[in-house]
């Protein structure tokens, strides 16, 4: 929304970050609970996810109050209720008022995006594809993503992952769109946030040789067939010649 490209306000952002154990050297598995309001804006949101080195377990969708899996399989080993997530957020929420009062509701440093886009598969031209839309070492954590195609704003079939936190304590966000490559379109991922002084345009369109048109091919053809008879020509010739060679040693005789 415009009003991310202005003035913005106060964001008030509570991250707890709890390491639940170690499988074994290397392996991390973290808890990550994330409460954040933005009072210019009047929204506020929170976020809690479970990741095993850097990867997603699962998060909670806090609006419908519903465990989601990154894969469908690893819910038929465990389970994690829901609710456990909204008495998180409830306590962060807590936490939040008493650590606006003890910083004085003093702010942390904007760090813009940055995007990237491109494509899941090669492109090819009527074959069924995803653009991808990599949102990078951002903070805070409150950021809007939209595609564009030709111009006009896409919604269906849209689909943003949750916002995963780097080792710097800022953020990555992924943005999906399915589309189909034709040729003449053109996509847009648009990216709002606070650190932005406007809305970042990544353009993509794509990259595909031009059709080879039908006077070209019959020229490529021509000149094909020419080479062709040239060739027989000049070795016809030169059979002839050693035919001709041959005959004369023959008639000569021997010395």
């Amino acid at each position: 929304p415009a009003a991310m490209a202005g003035g913005w306000g106060v964001l008030l952002a509570l991250l707890a970050l709890q390491g639940t154990g170690a499988v074994k050297v290397g392996n991390v598995m973290l808890q990550v609970d994330l409460y954040q309001r933005a009072e210019s804006l009047q929204q506020e949101g929170g976020q809690y996810l479970f990741s095993f080195d850097g990867d997603e377990m699962f998060h909670v969708d806090l609006q419908k109050m519903e465990t989601r899996w990154r894969l469908p399989e690893f819910g038929q080993f465990t389970s994690f209720k829901a609710q456990a997530a909204m008495q998180h957020m409830a306590a962060e929420k807590q936490h939040m008022e008493l650590l606006m009062l003890r910083s004085n509701r003093s702010q942390g440093t904007i760090e813009p995006p940055e995007v990237t886009v491109f494509s899941e598969d090669p492109v090819e031209l009527g074959d069924p594809n995803v653009l991808i839309c990599y949102v990078d070492k951002f903070w805070p954590s409150v950021i809007n993503i939209t595609w564009l195609k030709n111009g006009q704003e896409v919604v269906d079939g849209v689909f943003e992952t949750v916002y995963y936190l780097r080792e710097d304590d800022t953020f990555r966000k992924f943005s999906y769109l399915p589309f189909v490559p034709t040729r003449g379109d053109y996509y847009d991922c648009r990216v709002e946030h606070w650190g932005l002084p406007k809305a970042l345009l990544k353009h993509w369109e794509p990259q595909v040789p031009l059709p080879v048109s039908e006077s070209t091919e019959t020229l490529v053809c021509a000149l094909g067939l020419a080479v062709g008879i040239v060739g027989i020509i000049a070795g016809t010739v030169l059979i002839i010649k050693a035919m001709k060679m041959n005959s004369g040693r023959n008639a000569r005789g021997p010395l």
